[in-house]
């Protein structure tokens, strides 16, 4: 062996992992601590909306069903991903300690992805809900039980736990011998394998495969989902029975939207087109971080069971409540 191919196999043996990472996200942005008084406002009213709902639903008996075992999980999911993000992302960029360690990094990145995943396929499991109280109404209580849904939320989790767990896991295998800068305002996956100094292949390919089953395997479910309701709505002769199937669907398909939309046209723009950096970056914010606080408010706090249950638990609390007389 010649001294060249010694310092070849030298070179590709040589493994970096740096201490830390550099967060440059949000950077030439003009008046943008207005944004993070805004995203302080955004995480203040999801945990107040979101553990209200949480709180709710635990304490009334009433509202121990599938449906709102469904929304319970999402809620939780909401908080948990807004806590896992939001507080560390005014932390960083608010008080300018944009420096990470390298473990914390990927923890970070662990939780943001796999409680992200979580809220998409508990979105899933709200449209298989839909699909059997419209398509089958009669079945719908020997079909929809506590345990298939505990069963579909458990595997929910396990899931995500697992991919999560390997896709940040492969991270590990990459050497960063240049750059520590990382292109956003988390430990997000994409900018951080760009950094690598060998073969990024199988992390590419893992992002691919996370997004496919994070976000567009579940807009293909829900879709398919809707296609199946829109055929069993149309074979309802009245037009009234019609529309109240329907209204019991808006609210799921306002949160898809909220969900979805954001992040598939934010992806098509960067992909067709250019979008700057800055844009980029607060549009995807908001995506990781507005659906959180809107979901309590549009699928569950102003539907009339809940409303009930909210009347009930007052009711319960003044009556418990001994009022003094002096």
């Amino acid at each position: 062996m010649d001294s060249e191919e010694k310092a070849t196999t030298k070179s590709n043996s040589t493994f970096v992992r740096p201490a830390i990472f550099y967060l440059s996200g949000f950077s030439n942005i003009p008046h943008v601590k207005y944004f993070y008084v805004f995203l302080c406002f955004v995480y203040i009213m999801t945990v107040l909306g979101n553990g209200f709902l949480l709180s709710l639903i635990w304490l009334v008996k009433t509202l121990h069903t599938p449906k709102y075992m469904i929304v319970f999980n999402m809620a939780l999911a909401d908080l948990c991903g807004s806590t896992a993000l939001i507080p560390k992302v005014l932390d960083t960029f608010l008080f300018d300690r944009r420096y990470i360690v390298y473990e914390a990094c990927l923890s970070y990145m662990f939780f943001v992805f796999f409680f992200g995943g979580v809220q998409s396929w508990t979105l899933v499991t709200m449209a298989y809900d839909r699909l059997i109280a419209i398509c089958f109404p009669l079945r719908y209580h020997s079909i929809v039980t506590k345990t298939s849904i505990t069963s579909m939320l458990l595997f929910i989790w396990l899931v995500m736990l697992s991919l999560t767990t390997l896709v940040v896991g492969l991270v590990n295998r990459l050497s960063f011998c240049d750059s520590v800068v990382v292109k956003s305002f988390f430990c997000d996956h994409g900018p951080i394998y760009r950094l690598a100094c060998n073969d990024p292949s199988l992390n590419i390919i893992m992002a691919n495969v996370v997004v496919s089953i994070g976000v567009f395997i579940p807009l293909i479910f829900i879709a398919c989902t809707y296609v199946c309701i829109s055929i069993a709505l149309s074979k309802i002769a009245s037009g009234e029975e019609r529309l109240k199937a329907l209204k019991t669907c808006t609210s799921h398909l306002i949160l898809v939207a909220i969900l979805s939309l954001p992040f598939v046209g934010t992806n098509i723009a960067v992909w067709t087109s250019y979008i700057h950096p800055n844009a980029r970056i607060i549009n995807s914010t908001l995506t990781h971080t507005i659906p959180a606080l809107i979901n309590p408010i549009v699928y569950a706090l102003k539907t009339e069971e809940v409303m009930s249950a909210v009347k009930k638990l007052w009711k319960i609390n003044n009556i418990s409540s001994p009022v003094t007389k002096w």
